[in-house]
């Protein structure tokens, strides 16, 4: 059944949007050790990670990310953690990550008990992190609060090269389902296959925690995935996305609620108003995938394309905005833990 799927899912490589990805037969260096890495322990290289192959260091920032947080054999049941993602998918409006993770979370043991896990992640994904206990131990949390992150910035970058299902709009209705499981289950390590936290750390330099994500510290090889895939996301932005723009998306950031602005574009137009034209494309694009990347229009792609044509610049700037956002949403589980340890005090 595997070797099927795998060639369905390289087949469904031509669904991504806007850039093309690199094809498995054609990957080499850093995006091969990826695909390698995804397939055996995966069990395939899914459109979500193979969209990032024109950038070859977000690939592997995002290949840490998922593989740390959501597959690595830690304290949390995988069941449990696809209930989060599947959660905070739903919550961001992602129908493609609800379809997926949904499907897989159906395959697994114990699926039907973490309904009050998923109502947390879901009450938490938008605004402020709620005041109130938590449905989980204190050393689970970074698991739990990385699978969040990690789908934060996930489910942007599929909204944005991915379209709404991962089954084709031609596919019969009555098809879909066992499509889905089928995919679902080969979403599984190779036989004899332990996926090990921390193994594959070092497809990025070491790198300091980011502020905010010491909810992370206790767990070794999630802190070191958060502070990699963040150091190279960053370091790639800098190399390039003009600094007025990098400095916007934080400065919108640091005094965002988590609500997501709409229904119009106002809110788009007073945060960029009076920035120099050369930066209004990118900071335009910034925005909108960090804060509402259902807003995205060709136009944006367009303006944005005629002064970065390259995919790898699409990748990374959509990659640094994504991650950017999460990470902040990430902090808030932090504020939130130190306000309840005051309140007990």
């Amino acid at each position: 059944m595997r070797p099927l799927v795998r060639i369905m899912l390289r087949d469904s490589l031509r669904q991504i949007r806007h850039i093309a990805a690199v094809p498995h037969a054609e990957a080499r260096g850093q995006v091969a050790e990826v695909y390698a890495q995804a397939r055996r322990e995966f069990g395939v290289v899914a459109p979500p990670l193979a969209l990032h192959s024109p950038a070859p260091e977000a690939l592997a920032a995002s290949w840490l990310l998922l593989r740390e947080t959501l597959l690595a054999q830690g304290r949390v049941s995988r069941a449990a953690k696809e209930a989060v993602a599947t959660a905070i998918s739903r919550a961001n409006d992602c129908p493609y990550c609800v379809e997926v993770h949904e499907a897989k979370l159906a395959t697994l043991t114990g699926a039907d008990a973490h309904g009050p896990l998923a109502d947390w992640a879901d009450r938490n994904a938008l605004g402020p992190a709620e005041e109130e206990p938590r449905p989980f131990d204190a050393a689970d949390a970074p698991e739990i609060l990385g699978t969040a992150v990690t789908f934060h910035y996930l489910n942007r970058m599929v909204r944005l090269f991915l379209p709404d299902s991962p089954v084709p709009d031609a596919a019969p209705a009555a098809g879909r389902g066992p499509v889905m499981r089928m995919v679902a289950r080969a979403m599984r390590p190779d036989a004899g296959t332990a996926v090990t936290p921390g193994t594959a750390l070092g497809l990025l330099p070491t790198a300091p925690l980011p502020a905010g994500l010491d909810w992370a510290k206790p767990n070794l090889a999630v802190a070191g995935a958060l502070a990699r895939a963040v150091a190279s996301v960053d370091a790639a932005a800098e190399r390039w996305v003009p600094e007025p723009v990098r400095d916007l998306l934080h400065t919108e950031l640091a005094v965002h609620d988590g609500t997501v602005p709409g229904p119009t574009r106002t809110w788009l137009a007073e945060a960029t108003d009076g920035l120099d034209a050369g930066h209004l494309p990118a900071a335009r694009l910034a925005l909108l995938v960090a804060l509402n990347p259902h807003q995205i229009t060709d136009a944006d792609l367009e303006e944005f394309r005629a002064l970065h044509p390259e995919d790898r610049e699409l990748v990374e700037l959509a990659s640094w905005a994504a991650l950017t956002a999460a990470v902040r949403i990430g902090a808030r589980f932090a504020e939130t833990a130190r306000s309840l340890t005051s309140a007990a005090g």
